[in-house]
């Protein structure tokens, strides 16, 4: 997976199959597969060679080639420079990560969202070098201290989307910028967090909506490879990486008309089509299995045996340290997924769940917890209520099934923003208030092992939250303050960078 995917675009629109084109205004003659053709005469225009890149096989050197080619058409490559640069450029986003703590950051006279305690009016908070030190009604301040009085406003753990492309793809109609999938069916080695890119425009807009931390997973083929929970901020992804390896991605075969399935593979859209036999596509599934405990064992034999990425990235999901998570949505989906998990020994973790409800027994049997895909999302059945997906939530709620709400859906990366209203939408179709806002806090963090360091409000833990004017499930409410590991976050992104602009421009009309 590459990190600089709008370049890699360019050096393969110029050099498109390793060739390179020799124009001159004589005829030359091209041989492919031991055939020889005529090429018709070109001019020496730099347009007319750019856009007839067939050459004949040369032994050149690759960049030797690529070299004369450039002196050749100096105007091209100087366009293409100045395309490339502004490219990267307009990929990245202008603000700076947060320095570290310097000193004791007290909170006074907050609604603290605790999450796994509750709530707690007119509570004090102090961060110390990153972490909660003291949740307390109150706490004097001293010398040295940076005081912040919150006057009755509510203060929240980072939220925690559940899974996104955030990183990964930037734009979703533009090719180019789009990173998510590796070619092949099983790519178990493939690590998300190595592709993320810390710079891209989507997330400074999601945390400015209090989005602070989120699973971003590789897609496509059959294993698609390991995703990695990610804050948002930092200089690099090194930086900004929770926890790699968080789980191991696979996407579910479907069962029937493979024509009915949803936008970006993510499930049928109509539940009932014909579900025939796919146990030849779970082939690849059962013999890398298979593979990785032959090798384990060998592995253990013979420590100095060569080295296979593909089978080192399984071993930790054969041990049960690494849970599969499963993209699957239909009720046979579901129920060949944890019956395939509980043959093989694995841990399961179910992401869409279109379908839960119907396996809602099973699911609960094998304590597998369900990630919602979104809330915002049509009925799967055609004799489903409208409101099927919206009240999915809060039925499973009342089952006692564990599960979180994940962003994902139309636009991708670009509406991570309105995680919190995923959540808000199933409290008017049954779901608790304080369970919505666990769902997109503690239940991923919970889920996704990293519970001990994030996703509540409680002394000890990373102080990486945020302060709001209300109630986060509420769109007029607005995220004034955030911190992550106690370092200050910069709110500000290309949606507020517009609107003080063209809130300036109509103040100058009305001048």
């Amino acid at each position: 997976m590459f990190r600089l995917p709008m370049f890699s675009n360019a050096f393969k629109m110029l050099f498109n199959a390793n060739r390179f084109t020799q124009s001159s205004p004589s005829t030359n003659t091209v041989r492919r597969g031991g055939l020889s053709t005529k090429k018709h005469e070109t001019s020496d225009c730099p347009i007319n060679q750019l856009n007839s890149l067939q050459t004949i096989p040369t032994t050149m050197n690759f960049m030797t080639r690529i070299q004369n080619w450039l002196r050749a058409t100096p105007r091209i490559a100087g366009l293409l420079a100045l395309w490339s640069l502004h490219s990267l450029g307009s990929l990245a986003s202008d603000q700076i990560p947060g320095a570290r703590q310097s000193k004791p950051i007290l909170i006074q006279n907050a609604i603290v969202h605790t999450v796994s305690n509750g709530t707690l009016v007119n509570h004090c908070l102090l961060i110390k070098e990153g972490k909660i030190a003291q949740i307390l009604p109150v706490i004097p301040a001293e010398d040295g201290f940076e005081v912040i009085d919150a006057q009755g406003k509510h203060l929240y753990p980072g939220l925690f989307d559940s899974l996104s492309y955030m990183g990964l793809v930037e734009i979703d109609s533009i090719n180019a910028s789009v990173d998510n999938a590796e070619t092949g069916s099983v790519n178990p080695n493939v690590r998300a967090n190595a592709a993320f890119n810390p710079d891209s425009e989507a997330i400074p807009v999601a945390r400015a909506n209090g989005v602070l931390f989120s699973l971003i997973s590789p897609t496509g083929g059959l294993i698609s490879g390991r995703s990695a929970v990610m804050q948002l901020d930092g200089w690099t992804w090194e930086d900004m990486t929770v926890r790699s390896d968080a789980t191991m991605t696979a996407q579910w075969p479907r069962f029937g008309n493979p024509s009915g399935r949803a936008r970006g593979g993510r499930g049928p859209r109509d539940a009932e089509a014909s579900e025939g036999e796919s146990t030849d596509r779970l082939a690849p599934v059962y013999e890398i299995l298979r593979e990785t405990r032959a090798y384990a064992q060998a592995k253990a034999s013979d420590p100095n045996l060569n080295i296979d990425l593909r089978l080192e990235a399984m071993i930790p999901v054969i041990e049960r340290k690494t849970p599969m998570m499963i993209v699957a949505n239909s009720s046979k989906q579901i129920q060949t997924a944890v019956a395939f998990c509980q043959q093989q020994g694995l841990k399961m973790i179910l992401f869409g769940g279109a379908d839960a409800m119907h396996c809602a027994d099973l699911l609960k049997e094998a304590n597998v917890p369900v990630v919602l895909s979104a809330v915002y999302r049509l009925p799967v059945r055609r004799d489903a209520a409208y409101d099927s997906m919206y009240a999915l939530p809060g039925e499973l709620q009342a089952r006692g099934i564990r599960f979180s709400i994940a962003s994902d859906g139309r636009f991708g990366s670009a509406n991570v923003r309105n995680l919190p209203y995923h959540a808000a939408a199933a409290c008017g179709f049954g779901l608790d208030p304080e369970t919505a806002l666990r769902s997109i806090t503690l239940a991923p963090a919970e889920i996704f092992g990293v519970a001990d360091r994030i996703g509540s409000i409680q002394v000890g833990k990373e102080a990486s939250l945020f302060l709001a004017d209300g109630d986060i499930l509420e769109t007029a409410t607005q995220v004034e303050k955030a911190w992550i590991q106690g370092r200050k976050v910069d709110l500000s992104s290309r949606h507020t960078d517009l609107y003080g602009k063209y809130k300036t421009k109509y103040e100058q009309l009305k001048n």
